[in-house]
């Protein structure tokens, strides 16, 4: 394996990066719509079935109300609207809809990624509706009702020869910049692995301090691929028009890993949840949702209650 670690580019070319990207992002602010307003967002019809299948015994922190956790990370899966104070996303549309399948009015709480937890723990929210995987080391704790694949992206520049990288060889030799210290550097480094041992030559990966710095290797030829979260270089790419995807990557390589709506513990409710999702499933709406946000890659064909999640490393 072939590591690369690379200081912070000097003042000069990181101004000059962001000047393009604030250029391109004013040319191209349609590709996304960040209004408060939402005019495009998806309405569906109450389902009796969910609504039934909610528990007498489940407790709503608001009766009448599903009050949803949120992580406004950034775009295309939450971020703030152009008003810097409602939260917009495929994750709010997704809350929305299943709040309107369940009969119930939706309160979206905006929380720091880390505090969900405790959060949900304490009673805050019904749910948490934030990219949050399954994992089995969670599952000791909350219940989970899937609604995406958890998927990374591999993208290359727009005119990059490179076609496609769907397993270990397609990616032998090439060099890719991935972030320290995650899932996708850890199946990153099997993948060179399997490689070596294969007689091809190892994976260059390489590391940058922010994503400015990154697209910019990307863009000058330094490297060959850049691999981070789906959803983040979907916006990235319908943003700034320079690059493209040549594959995804499961959270769970070799296995599948979900995200999903997570709950309390033994609350009783994923199962509701889980019917509600399918029910958008089968009426179409769960497609336009991921549609609308440009991630109809991650469509799961069924939902689940708590389903395998990754192991504990």
């Amino acid at each position: 394996m072939s590591i690369v670690r690379i200081q912070k580019s000097s003042l000069v070319a990181v101004a000059a990066i962001m000047m393009s990207v604030v250029a391109a992002r004013a040319a191209r602010a349609d590709s996304f719509d960040l209004t408060p307003e939402q005019p495009e967002r998806i309405h569906v019809e109450r389902s009796d079935a969910a609504a039934k299948a909610i528990p007498d015994t489940f407790k709503f922190v608001r009766p009448g109300t599903f009050t949803v956790a949120v992580s406004p990370g950034g775009p295309p899966l939450a971020t703030y609207a152009t008003d810097a104070k409602t939260v917009v996303g495929a994750d709010p549309d997704y809350a929305s809809a299943i709040a309107e399948t369940l009969g119930l009015k939706l309160e979206l709480v905006p929380v720091a990624w880390a505090d969900w937890p405790l959060g949900l723990t304490s009673g805050k929210y019904d749910a948490v509706i934030s990219n949050v995987g399954v994992t089995e080391q969670r599952k000791e704790k909350f219940d989970f009702s899937t609604y995406r694949k958890g998927l990374h992206g591999f993208f290359v520049k727009s005119d990059s020869q490179i076609k496609s990288i769907e397993e270990p060889k397609d990616a032998a030799g090439l060099r890719i910049i991935v972030g320290a210290g995650t899932n996708q550097e850890r199946i990153l480094l099997k993948w060179s692995d399997e490689d070596v041992a294969a007689g091809l030559k190892p994976i260059e990966l390489q590391y940058y301090d922010d994503d400015a710095a990154s697209l910019l290797a990307l863009q000058s030829g330094r490297a060959d691929v850049i691999v981070q979260p789906h959803a983040q270089l979907v916006f990235i790419s319908e943003r700034d028009k320079n690059i493209k995807r040549v594959g995804t990557l499961s959270a769970g390589w070799p296995d599948r890993s979900d995200v999903a709506i997570t709950t309390r513990k033994g609350s009783g409710f994923a199962d509701a949840l889980t019917l509600a999702t399918n029910e958008l499933i089968k009426s179409g709406g769960y497609a336009k949702i991921l549609a609308i946000w440009h991630l109809s890659e991650e469509a799961l064909p069924a939902t689940e209650t708590n389903p395998p999640g990754l192991p504990k490393f």
